[in-house]
C-alpha cells in the first residue's frame, strides 16, 4: 500500500463532526490512526502508544493532550510525550517517548489524514461555497472492495441504464454517444455527455443531462450533470479512502443550485439508493484488483474514461490496479519480528 504517489496524498477518513471531545480510530493505506481534537484543531497519530502499544484512540483528551488508556502517558500535538505518571518525581521523559505524527486537516466537512513527509496539494478543483449553491455530505459507504473498482463505476456512464434503470437511465436509451478526453490542468476531463435520466436525483423529473466527468486523482473524481431544459446542476464529488485490502470507506459531496429551501435528507436519501444499488455489482467484480492490462477484458469507445484511468494508474506505478502493498508489509513485519 506504501506506494510513494498515494503515500503522500491526502485521504478522508471521516466526517468532522465525528471528531469532538473523544478520540476516533479510523484506517488509511492499511495503517492504524487514531484522530483527536483539541484547541489548536484536529491531529493524526499512529494509533499506538510507544510504552506497551495500546491504542491510544481507546484513550481521551485532557488539557489539549491525548492520553494512553493503559498506562496514561500524555502525548501533545507535536506527539511528544509530556507526562509519565509511574515516572519518579524529578526524572526527565525519555527523548524517545513520542507518537508517530501524520498531517492532518479538516476541509469540506471532512477529516484529511496524509501519511507522507510530502503531502501534496489538498484536492484542487473544490469551490462548494458559490453562492447560490448548496452541499450536503453522503456516507461514508463501507465497500469490500479496492478503491480503483469503486472510481472506475463512478466513472462507468453505460452502466445508469440497467443498474440505475428508471432513475439514472433508460434501457431503450442505453447509446453512448463518442465523447472525448483529455488531460488538462492535472486531471483528466470529457467532453459532454448526453443521457435521459427518467428520475436523475430524486425528483422525478425526467429528460436529457449532460454529463461531464473528472478523475481528480487516483482515489478521487467528480461529475458535473447540467440540464438541457433548466439550469439545474448537481455536481457528485467522490473520494475513496483505502482502509485496507479490499476494504474502503467512500464518501460524497452533493452540490446544487437548486430547490436551496428543501431537505437536504431526500437528496441523501436518493443519493443512499443509488450507492446500495452499485454496491453488490463493485464487490462482485473480479478480479479484485482491477487489470491494467487492456487486453484482459473487452472494451468499446463508450469506455474511453475508464481506458485513460487505468492507464494513468500504469503511469503512476500501480501494481496490477490495487493501491495496496499490504500483505508485503505484513511479511516484512513478520520477518523482523522472527
Amino acid at each position: 500500500m506504501r506506494q510513494d504517489y498515494l503515500w503522500n496524498e491526502w485521504h478522508p477518513v471521516c466526517i468532522a463532526n465525528e471528531v469532538e471531545d473523544a478520540p476516533k480510530q479510523v484506517f488509511v493505506l492499511g495503517e492504524r490512526v487514531v484522530v483527536f481534537r483539541n484547541e489548536e484543531g484536529v491531529h493524526a497519530f499512529k494509533d499506538l502508544c510507544i510504552h506497551r502499544g495500546a491504542a491510544l484512540s481507546l484513550g481521551k483528551v485532557k488539557d489539549g493532550n491525548i492520553v494512553c488508556p493503559y498506562h496514561a502517558w500524555e502525548y501533545n500535538s507535536h506527539g511528544d510525550c509530556t507526562k509519565i505518571p509511574a515516572l519518579p518525581c524529578g526524572k526527565a521523559i525519555p527523548s524517545k517517548a513520542k507518537a508517530t505524527v501524520y498531517h492532518c486537516q479538516e476541509q469540506y466537512g471532512l477529516i484529511w489524514v496524509c501519511l507522507g513527509d510530502e503531502p501534496a496539494p489538498m484536492i484542487p478543483y473544490l469551490d462548494y461555497s458559490r453562492e447560490g449553491y448548496r452541499t450536503v455530505i453522503c456516507g461514508p459507504y463501507d465497500v469490500n472492495a479496492n478503491a480503483p473498482r469503486i472510481i472506475e463505476n463512478f466513472l462507468d456512464v453505460s452502466h445508469l441504464m440497467f443498474v440505475h434503470v428508471g432513475m439514472l437511465g433508460d434501457e431503450d436509451h442505453a447509446e453512448v454517444d463518442n465523447y472525448t478526453v483529455s488531460f488538462e490542468d492535472n486531471r483528466f476531463i470529457t467532453s459532454r455527455i448526453p443521457v435521459y435520466q427518467p428520475n436523475p436525483d430524486g425528483r422525478s423529473k425526467g429528460g436529457y443531462t449532460d454529463y461531464v466527468y473528472e478523475i481528480l486523482n487516483p482515489t478521487t473524481a467528480r461529475f458535473t450533470k447540467t440540464s438541457k431544459e433548466s439550469e439545474d446542476e448537481l455536481t457528485i464529488l467522490v473520494c475513496v479512502n483505502q482502509e485496507d485490502h479490499e476494504k474502503t470507506k467512500a464518501f460524497m459531496l452533493l452540490t446544487r443550485n437548486y430547490d436551496l429551501d428543501q431537505p437536504d435528507a431526500s437528496f441523501v436519501e436518493f443519493q443512499d439508493l443509488i450507492f446500495a444499488q452499485d454496491l453488490d455489482i463493485v464487490e462482485s467484480q473480479k478480479p479484485e484488483l482491477l487489470p491494467l492490462d487492456l487486453q484482459a477484458e473487452m472494451h468499446l469507445k463508450s469506455d474511453a474514461l475508464t481506458i485513460a484511468y487505468r492507464r494513468w494508474l500504469q503511469e503512476l506505478g500501480v501494481e496490477n490496479g490495487t493501491i495496496a502493498r499490504i500483505d508485503e508489509k505484513r511479511n516484512n513485519r513478520k520477518k523482523v519480528l522472527h
